[in-house]
């Protein structure tokens, strides 16, 4: 019997109002739509993750300012979980405890972005300050847009910087979560083994 006819997100057949989309969902829509899922978790997970593998050490201040002590192994364990675990998500192998790794390490960031804002200006009163004496700096579209209030607006309005923030963080976190308790999916290399975890 085809493994696909027992999916989570299956729908009997009778319950559905057109019957006969039944075989495309479970051969085509689901399996491909996981699939996509994966990628559009797993790819951005590994461009974010290059950053990190190329210059592990970076973020050895930030991770001990954020608690984690020392920083010298948990920046290289950030990288190597972020870059490999992507590329893992990405191929469907070891799919659930890379996918877990990631979901926490973004379920952290997430916290981050939440506990720690960008703050109420993108601009300092001096920058304000300088951007005023050298006006041929920005537009005058972007100069309307930053200086009368230092880029607040562009910081927390409801298309600023600090949502979308949370809302990449929260995403991505949520993402990994569900691939970790779903697994690869058909298409994935987890499928092709007897076991997985």
């Amino acid at each position: 019997m085809d493994e696909r006819l027992h999916h989570p997100f299956d729908t009997p057949r009778e319950r559905l109002y057109l019957p006969f989309l039944s075989g495309f969902y479970t051969n085509f829509a689901q399996p491909f739509g996981w699939l996509g899922f994966r990628l559009a978790i797993g790819v951005p997970l590994l461009i974010e993750g290059w950053n990190k593998i190329i210059a592990p050490m970076a973020l050895s201040g930030f991770v001990e300012s954020m608690g984690f002590h020392p920083g010298w192994f948990f920046s290289p364990l950030m990288a190597v979980v972020n870059f490999f675990g992507a590329i893992l998500i990405i191929l469907g192998l070891w799919t659930r405890p890379a996918a877990l790794a990631n979901g926490i390490m973004l379920l952290v960031t997430l916290w981050y972005h939440v506990a720690n804002p960008y703050g109420d200006a993108f601009l300092t009163q001096a920058g304000i300050e300088y951007l005023t004496a050298n006006p041929d700096l920005l537009t005058a579209a972007g100069q309307a847009h930053l200086l009368p209030d230092g880029g607040a607006g562009f910081l927390n309005s409801a298309v600023g910087v600090q949502l979308k923030a949370e809302y990449a963080s929260l995403f991505w976190a949520a993402g990994a979560c569900i691939i970790a308790a779903l697994g690869g999916g058909w298409y994935s290399l987890d499928r092709r083994f007897r076991k997985e975890f």
